[in-house]
């Protein structure tokens, strides 16, 4: 037998692993709020770092530290904290590790949700560039001397535009510059670790790790790749120990225990048992993204398709050699003359929903909706028209969704 497992084997075996209490395959949903000790010295010692035992929720439970051990080994990494939504992930990195007067990197197509965080950034003294990730070069020409920190997705949201990750990487590594990487597009099993080269990894867990649609959940995972002891934005209080945990600790205390974006156990359980059957729904979803984007490619009212699984997608290279599938959200525009708001209408089988990673395909328009408030002039520097259709495509018979969108294009 094998001594390394495969992806779906260690998620499936992962909470039994972690041996729960009366031999159950899966980590009890643990509800309390607090935790009681006989012993005084023992609730000091976790206040003071020195135990991994649990005082209130809010910060761990032995559900969450459950999860967190499961996302650690899947992505590799040195340490992980779970919390109420991806958004929620994102937000707190980046609160508890940028101060005034930094200078963060941040991809210029990013998802419209971040880009409107970026703003509020601005309003705290963080000063934002938005760089084109897919060129090293202008991410280079675009470092300051005080910037700390550098985020990209993997594949961007709806255009799909594909970051370079090991270049950016590298940069990053070269000028002590913070690199943190929304997995959320291409999980683990999409991109593999070690193709990282990030510090830290944020994902929505509520998209394709969990996949069902019934749980919200975000996550961070430093992947223990920087020296924190030259980053300057640690606070004395959290400079103890190792210096690997410097950083993880700091966003516990800032962010979990002082900001509460808190995962419910009831979410952890959801979110865990959904994760069992996630290679399973990527490699079906994927299958039917390829096969999507190919019929939509070659139909005479589309005029043009954003897939990286296409040969014309410029940076279809790439993504082949980050990849193991090319993703399971496309984007369309139809040609002049045909609404886009009526031909989602038409849709019978394709959901007309805001959402990504669900195993039912879904289908949104996206200039009126999840980009409407940052304007016509900052779509288009993303490359985004105002006709765009976007799917995140599920795991249905592939044929019944061509026959839906063959039949709505009529």
């Amino acid at each position: 037998m094998r001594k390394v497992k495969g992806f779906t084997s260690k998620l499936v075996h992962a909470e039994r692993k972690q041996q729960p209490e009366y031999g159950a395959i899966h980590q009890p949903i643990h509800q309390s709020v607090l935790f009681a000790y006989s012993n005084a010295q023992d609730l000091v010692d976790v206040f003071q770092g020195k135990s991994s035992q649990h005082a209130y929720a809010r910060q761990s439970s032995p559900s969450i530290s459950c999860l967190q051990n499961t996302i650690t080994d899947l992505e590799q990494g040195h340490a992980c904290l779970v919390f109420s939504s991806g958004m929620a992930a994102l937000t707190t990195l980046m609160l508890t590790m940028l101060k005034q007067g930094d200078h963060l990197l941040m991809s210029r197509f990013v998802f419209g949700n971040t880009n409107s965080f970026a703003q509020t950034l601005e309003n705290y003294g963080i000063e934002v560039s938005f760089v084109d990730v897919t060129n090293i070069e202008d991410v280079a020409r675009n470092i300051k001397p005080n910037s700390r920190m550098l985020f990209t997705e993997t594949i961007a949201n709806p255009v799909t535009q594909v970051a370079d990750v090991k270049g950016l990487g590298k940069l990053t590594k070269a000028r002590n510059i913070v690199f943190v990487v929304d997995n959320t597009m291409t999980p683990a099993y999409l991109l593999q670790p070690q193709n990282h080269q990030a510090d830290f990894i944020v994902t929505s867990l509520t998209k394709y790790f969990g996949g069902h649609a019934n749980a919200l959940g975000g996550a961070i995972v430093d992947m223990g790749r920087f020296d924190w002891q030259k980053f300057e934005n640690i606070n004395d209080a959290y400079k103890k120990g190792d210096a690997i945990n410097w950083a993880i600790t700091q966003i516990k205390k800032k962010g979990l225990r002082d900001m509460g974006a808190c995962l419910s156990s009831d979410s952890m359980h959801l979110l865990s048992v959904g994760s069992e059957t996630m290679a399973l729904r990527l490699d079906r979803s994927c299958a039917n993204a390829l096969q999507l984007a190919n019929f939509l490619d070659s139909h005479p009212k589309i005029e043009k398709v954003y897939y990286p699984g296409l040969p014309n997608h410029p940076q279809h290279t790439l993504a082949k050699r980050l990849f193991r599938h090319n993703g399971a959200i496309l984007s369309f525009s139809p040609k002049e003359g045909i609404d886009p708001l009526r031909l989602i209408n038409k849709l019978e089988l394709i959901l007309c929903s805001t959402h990504l990673g669900d195993n039912r395909t879904l289908a949104i328009p996206v200039a009126p909706t999840i980009y409407h408030e940052m304007g016509e002039a900052r779509r288009k520097s993303m490359g985004i028209s105002e006709n765009m259709i976007r799917l995140s495509v599920g795991i249905e018979d592939c044929e019944d969704l061509i026959a839906d969108l063959e039949a709505a294009l009529l």
